[in-house]
């Protein structure tokens, strides 16, 4: 490729492919620093680069013609983008290659030795049951297609309720009521097109309307349809979709004067009102899309669709599309109303093949916009760190001599002096300081202010660091971090006379092992030194690479970075055109506070100042999420006195996709005179939701998105700059009634830069669960590529590719693209397709309760917030690890938290036990909102049962049990599984030698209390109790990898979930068929152990997963690894078919194993882990409070279960006593209103019991349970059977 061209810059507006692969590069790119790059060779690199990753290409070259910077700068950006790149030859002739990493071909032979209890409970089941000839033929692997092309047109007949709309008749509408909308209906924009509208639809088959912001098309096209029909004597039925589930059904009923639920109805997942007579349902597009996977005649009574929002370009909205557009090839009578905001309206005409446009403008009032330069100027707003900042610029330039000094005294000193790894002594009776419990542990870990430190602690601290640095004297690193222990300064303490942090002079010094232990103990790898050095600059600059490449590694795991060369020089070209003022009010405030977070300080200023200002209006606040969202909330309501002291003056609302439909109507009244409107809501007030008394809008120019990396396979979700088209959109909400103001909390430069239209959802999220609805929806014999090669932006082939395979991995797909049993049953839950599959494994388990938390806990973002204060960070890391409970396990904390949560809420002191434990309390909400919906859907498959076998009690049977919970735990997140090697204390996995814990994993700290050791990674894998851990997610941090979300597990349960149901007839081979397999004995110097290595049999798994055991153990665990997926495969085919005597004493001798084997590994059994969470009212969700009502109403999460409300409240009451001691929490009196006394002991009887050991922040300590009782228990029961 030639220097600038061969891959062109992105021009605004271009293909919306190339917007996403930029925008990726981009936030990739980041943190690289593209120092002395052109900026047009930079982003051409990047999009090469890119595009190198989603072709079929082995390898590509750059230009000799390439600088040796340049080059480095590529060479960086391969290894972010986990590509392998070597330059070659020299001069003029040397070229730059990359190439994509080889898939490691290397084999992890793991050996296993099964315990006595173990094999015993094995040889009960076979004795009893043994493998039928029947079970083991159809665990072979297909030979041929048909079958699997049977079942699928069996199951394409089958039409579920949950997740379909509900089957009507096209009728003649009735006449429109009057109603008090009527005069505002009038003065709509769309009213003027109402006849074009009518005549456009009748005439063609698809028809794309565009119109802005609040010009009324989403109330008034389904009524134009109703009152088209009604004076014209057609039957009609529509349906109109909308991206999210909130809609405009409240104000259509109003308007028609109805009721919801007659001729204006909605239904989305485990919510509905409809009924015979209702012609107009909306809902979301995923509920569309669960209709068509009952076949394409369940549009046959439908006469219109309406998709609307299609300018969000979601990924379901694309896909249905893809589906629409075929489905009207075959029926005739059939109409498509693409209903739009502003859009690139070229794609979608070129998509439907010249489709007639309608434009409808949008309102004439005026809104005036001030970007945050302006609001910096008119408001005054200023902040102490504003303050501090030229404070601190002044005191910076007498730092920068004496620093200067330090570097070149340690420039001369390396002169021709050899550098080598420094260590310090541990100081292990520090260690010991600090006791895993009690409040005193985060008093003690309030880290002091510079300024409130005593003169002879400064005076010392200084000495040390020079020292250090000076003079390289070891000694000083154990005094120094003495003094950060025993005195409680900042780890981040600065040197008073340089600025330079204890991290930076270890990284310059090349003090490897002290520069993990400092970040280890919350050290800030982004702090700079008065000359603007972090801690990588300082590594770089003295030559250290090991810690260069280590900082660097920290640094993308947390998501941080600087902006890149090449963007810092187009700021610098553009910011001329600012004044003096205005320039150096945007310096300050970026020093004071962080651009990629929402400044709710900046906020509350604003809010005060308008409501100060003007005497009427209502507020519009769009914030990135809910976090944002329930913390503004508490500032207005609770803590900021100016609005508290006058709550009598404000109505605060929210606006979420989550929250209950029904809620909207209050948002869109008029409040009483006097009393001011303010509403905070996330993206879904940009387009979705229109209040028409806004007057002011203040827009945080944030959204959070998701995005995934194909190769990697890593999800993320981050918070981003909106788009052009997006800030638009959102200064649109204000003048709909009058002339209004919209304040963008981002600068006249950052709207210039920004992308013209977010980038489609299917090109930034995995595709796993769409590639499971395409093989419903498409032909039979459609491969799934070809037909998302059909959406309007065609999909990168590697992506599908990647996704298929990952189905065909996990027992979704066959070889053959068909779906199988398994993955039948996924297309019908709400979760991506490996939690679907842990659900589903916890169901036939018997542990459901607690795998339904952690798998919608996974589906969230973490709910572990990072502190807002430095000094906080050693106590965040110790509230997870508390959580954990020693249990080696992320996953527990996740599980423990929520169930601390729900007490705490119970208890009445939610807000406080989150900020205690640094928790998001949003996050918590939508985890438990979630829960209900997953345990819904399986309520309508037949998995869970109102009463008798299989009802909630059944399903909950091994809750308690660790052991059984860590089995569904696998099943769900193979293939993600590492290996332990003891011999290099090293973690590998099937495509990386070497990864790490990610710093936010509790495995990554189980070896220390309050300071890091040194090579704290090493000593964390050294303590691991056994050999294999399974992760949630893996992301790259240039030449490193982290897995986030780890726990460990037991051989045997990786033996018995890991690997495809359907093994090959030669995976169990005997010691004389294979020679070694592996790398376990290649140095053995021992001939006994060779001759013993030698007499093993070898179980292969997969490509990568290989055992190696005695011969007898092998076969067994063969035969249990068939009962177990037989018994599988039977409860998918027939969910609600009752359990025979085998399946049951599978499932005991399941569970006896898996106990046996984490007893015999050591591994902790807290208790109170099956507790099931009550259920949740709207009255507790805070999503539709205001200061004027908390009026309660019954909500459908609540309405769900209560078909066994009893049943729910003793579903995991455990056998054993010891399980449930008496709690000193007293029960709050409305929780047990209305209930028996039987059910207030029922109650208390499953409330946690936490482990003596690890006590929960908000329950009562009582006695462990042992894992030897349990095992016991479960063995002595399956004998007695047998």
């Amino acid at each position: 490729m030639s220097r600038h061209g061969r891959v062109p810059r992105r021009q605004p507006g271009g293909a919306a492919g190339d917007g996403a692969a930029a925008a990726a590069v981009r936030a990739r790119a980041e943190p690289l620093g593209a120092a002395g790059v052109d900026e047009v060779v930079a982003i051409a690199a990047q999009l090469a680069l890119e595009r190198f990753r989603s072709g079929d290409e082995a390898e590509m070259e750059f230009p000799s013609s390439f600088t040796s910077t340049e080059r480095a700068f590529v060479h960086r950006l391969c290894q972010s983008l986990g590509l392998v790149s070597k330059s070659k030859g020299k001069g003029a002739n040397r070229y730059l290659t990359v190439r994509k990493k080889d898939v490691s071909e290397a084999h992890a032979v793991m050996t296993c030795d099964l315990a006595l209890c173990t094999k015993h409970a094995v040889r009960s089941l076979i004795q009893r049951f043994p493998v039928t000839n029947k079970e083991r033929a159809e665990l072979l692997p297909r030979t041929e297609r048909g079958s699997a092309c049977a079942v699928e047109s069996e199951k394409k007949e089958v039409n579920k309720t949950s997740g379909r709309l509900i089957d009507g008749i096209p009728q003649v509408p009735g006449k429109r009521g009057e109603s008090e909308f009527d005069s505002f209906r009038q003065s709509l924009p769309v009213l003027e097109k109402q006849e074009e509208i009518v005549q456009t639809i009748k005439d063609n088959k698809i028809v794309l309307i565009i119109g802005e912001t609040g010009s009324g098309k989403t109330t008034q096209i389904p009524q134009f349809i109703l009152d088209d029909c009604y004076k014209n004597g057609t039957p009609c039925r529509v349906f109109c979709t909308q991206p999210r589930r909130l809609a405009a059904v409240e104000r259509v009923a109003a308007e028609r004067r109805e009721k919801i639920g007659q001729t204006i109805g909605y239904q989305i997942r485990l919510e509905s009102r409809v009924s015979p007579k209702t012609l107009v349902t909306f809902c979301t597009n995923d509920m569309l899309l669960g209709t068509l996977m009952a076949g394409d005649s369940t549009l046959s009574t439908v006469t219109h669709v309406i998709v609307d929002e299609v300018h969000e370009r979601d990924r379901f909205s694309d896909f249905l599309l893809i589906k629409l557009r075929d489905v009207l090839q075959n029926q005739n009578n059939l109409k498509l109303i693409l209903s739009s905001a502003p859009l690139d309206a070229n794609l979608f005409i070129r998509y439907f093949g010249s489709c007639p446009v309608i434009h409808i403008q949008g309102r004439p009032f005026e809104v005036k916009e001030m970007f945050l330069e302006d609001i910096l100027r008119s408001t005054g707003y200023t902040n102490k760190e504003m303050v501090k900042y030229k404070e601190k610029k002044q005191q910076e330039e007498k730092q920068k001599n004496t620093l200067a000094e330090w570097c070149s005294a340690q420039d001369n000193t390396n002169k021709g002096t050899s550098r080598r790894q420094k260590s310090v002594p541990r100081t292990n009776e520090e260690y010991k300081q600090l006791d895993d419990g009690g409040d005193t542990v985060f008093n003690q870990l309030t880290e002091k202010d510079v300024n409130c430190l005593e003169p002879w602690i400064v005076k010392e601290m200084d000495s040390c660091l020079s020292d250090i640095w000076l003079h390289k004297d070891i000694d000083s690193f154990a005094q120094l971090l003495n003094l950060i222990l025993t005195e409680n300064v900042s780890v981040d303490y600065r040197h008073s006379e340089t600025g330079a942090t204890a991290l930076m002079i270890s990284s310059g010094g090349g003090f490897l092992s002290q520069v993990e232990q400092l970040i280890s103990m919350g050290a800030s790898i982004h702090c700079k030194s008065s000359n603007g050095w972090m801690a990588v600059d300082w590594a770089r600059h003295f030559g250290q690479t090991e810690v260069v490449h280590l900082l660097e590694s920290y640094s993308a795991s947390f998501g941080f970075g600087n902006m890149d060369e090449s963007s810092s020089s187009l700021v610098q070209k553009s910011a001329s055109d600012l004044s003096a003022e205005d320039r150096e009010l945007l310096t300050a405030y970026h020093h004071s506070f962080d651009d990629e977070k929402v400044d709710l300080d900046l906020i509350m200023h604003l809010l005060h100042s308008i409501c100060h200002s003007s005497d009427a209006g209502a507020i519009l606040i769009i914030l990135p999420g809910y976090d944002e969202i329930v913390s503004l909330r508490d500032r207005i309501v609770l803590d900021d006195k100016r609005f508290s002291d006058n709550a009598h003056r404000y109505q605060v609302f929210v606006l979420h996709s989550s929250m209950q439909t029904l809620d909207q109507k209050k948002v869109l009244e008029s409040p009483p005179f006097g009393i001011r409107k303010i509403i905070l809501s996330t993206n879904i007030a940009e387009t979705s939701i229109t209040v028409n008394d806004v007057v002011f809008v203040i827009d945080s120019g944030k959204v959070k998105e998701k995005s995934f990396d194909a190769l990697s396979c890593a999800t993320v979700l981050k918070m981003g700059w909106i788009s052009k088209a997006s800030a638009i959109q959102r200064k649109g909400r204000a003048g709909r009634c009058q002339p209004g103001v919209c304040f963008h909390l981002f600068s006249r430069l950052r709207f210039q830069n920004m992308l013209e239209f977010q980038s489609p959802e299917l090109l930034r999220l995995p595709l796993q669960e769409i590639c499971l609805y395409t093989k419903i929806l498409a032909p039979i014999n459609c491969p799934i590529v070809d037909f998302l090669m059909k959406a309007p932006d065609p999909l990168p082939a590697v992506t599908v590719r990647n996704a298929v395979h990952m189905l065909k991995t996990i027992d979704a797909l066959d070889p053959w693209e068909d779906l199988t049993e398994l993955g039948y049953q996924l297309t019908e839950l709400p979760v991506e397709p490996h939690l679907g599959k842990m659900v589903l494994y916890a169901v036939v388990l018997k542990c459901l309760d607690p795998v339904l938390t952690i798998a919608c806990a996974l589906a969230c973002q973490d709910p572990f917030v990072l502190p807002t204060l430095a000094s906080q960070k050693r106590a965040a890391v110790l509230c997870r690890k508390r959580f954990a409970a020693g249990t080696f396990s992320d996953h527990m904390a996740l599980l423990r938290a929520f169930q601390a949560w729900q007490k705490a809420r119970s208890d009445g002191w939610e807000r406080a036990f989150c900020e205690k434990n640094f928790l998001s309390r949003a996050t918590m909400e939508i985890i438990a909102g979630m829960r209900t919906q997953v345990l819904g859907q399986l309520r309508a498959s037949g998995f869970v049962r109102a009463r008798g076998g299989a009802d909630i009690r059944d399903v909950n049977t091994n809750s308690e049990n660790w052991a059984v919970i860590k089995g569904a735990l696998v099943a769900g997140m193979y293939p993600n599984l590492v290996h332990v090697d003891r011999d290099s204390l090293v973690l590998t996995e099937p495509k990386e030698k070497k990864v790490r814990f990610h710093p936010t994993s509790v495995l990554g700290q189980s070896q220390y209390k309050k300071i890091a050791p040194a090579n704290g990674q090493a000593a964390a894998i050294q303590a691991l109790p056994t050999d294999w851990l399974i992760y949630d997610e893996m992301t790259r941090a240039h030449k490193t990898a982290n897995i986030r979300c780890c726990s460990v597990v037991t051989p045997v349960t990786v033996a018995l979930f890991c690997g495809p149901a359907r093994l090959q007839s030669n995976a169990l081979q005997a010691s004389s068929s294979f020679q070694g397999g592996g790398v376990s004995n290649d140095s053995s110097d021992s001939e006994m152990e060779d001759r013993t290595s030698a007499d093993l049999a070898l179980l292969k798994l997969d490509e990568w997963l290989h055992l190696k055991l005695d011969p007898e153990a092998a076969g067994m665990l063969l035969q249990l690894r068939q009962k177990w997926h037989s018994l599988f495969l039977r409860r998918m085919r027939a969910p609600s078919k009752l359990w025979s005597q085998v399946d049951e004493t599978t499932v005991r001798a399941i569970t006896a194993v898996l106990s046996a084997e984490e007893q015999s590994a050591g591994l902790q059994q807290p208790s109170g882990i099956g507790q099931r969470p009550r259920p949740v009212t709207c009255e507790e969700l805070p999503l539709a409070s205001t200061w004027k009502s908390t009026s309660s109403r019954k909500s459908s999460t609540e309405t769900e279960l209560s078909d066994s409300s009893h049943a729910e409240k003793v579903s995991v009451k455990s056998s054993s006593p010891a399980l449930h001691q008496p709690k000193k929490y007293k029960e709050k009196d409305i929780l047990l209103s209305g209930q028996s006394s039987d059910d207030r002991s029922a109650q208390s009887s499953v409330k946690p019991a936490e482990s003596s050991s690890y006590s929960s922040p908000c329950a009562t300590p009582s006695s462990p349970v042992s894992g030897k009782g349990l095992t016991a228990g479960l063995l002595a029961k399956g004998a007695k059977r047998s």
